[in-house]
């Protein structure tokens, strides 16, 4: 079983992110299972960390080092990566030189309701991962722009091209993870 440490950058109940990383899910490679990071994590503090790191904290990091693959699903705010998602980033990146990223492919993808997608965010987010000296694929990207008019008020996915680019996406990044491990 390969398994993928899924982290969505939203909090919000209904984020087009969640209905973004579920669609992936449900058009995964048979053999993979999807694992989600509770990214609701305190904030990050090197005193906090050096107090003991929290146990969901301990939990997240054990997840993405025996995983064989991490997804990033991340809206845009501001045209960058949310604090949240940055933030369980900064913790599963810990201790200094720990990094549970390390040499873990890694994919990003992400909606938006704006026209302009989640470029910059994933821009930025890939900057990070590389920094972690995570392998980041580089093609197919998924830019969701106008989240409303891929995704119902359910969560589900009505555009057949989407879905199709979906495919395609997991086909490729299923295919990279397992060249990877």
């Amino acid at each position: 079983m390969t398994k993928i440490a899924v982290f969505v950058g939203s909090l919000r109940e209904k984020s087009y992110n969640k209905s973004l990383a579920k669609a992936l899910e449900s058009v995964k490679p048979e053999g993979m299972e999807f694992i989600y990071i509770d990214i609701a994590m305190p904030l990050y503090s090197e005193d906090s960390e050096n107090a003991g790191m929290p146990k969901e904290v301990l939990e997240a990091k054990e997840t993405v080092k025996t995983a064989d693959g991490v997804l990033l699903v991340t809206p845009e705010y501001n045209r960058s990566i949310p604090g949240v998602m940055k933030n369980a980033i900064d913790w599963v990146s810990r201790p200094y030189g720990q990094t549970s990223f390390y040499r873990k492919p890694v994919g990003i993808v992400g909606a938006s309701v704006t026209p302009s997608g989640t470029a910059s965010a994933q821009g930025d987010l890939r900057r990070v991962m590389l920094f972690q000296d995570a392998k980041v694929l580089g093609q197919p990207e998924v830019y969701v722009a106008l989240a409303g008019e891929v995704f119902d008020s359910e969560g589900s996915v009505i555009s057949d091209r989407w879905m199709k680019n979906f495919r395609e996406y997991m086909e490729t990044f299923g295919a990279w993870v397992e060249q990877e491990k």
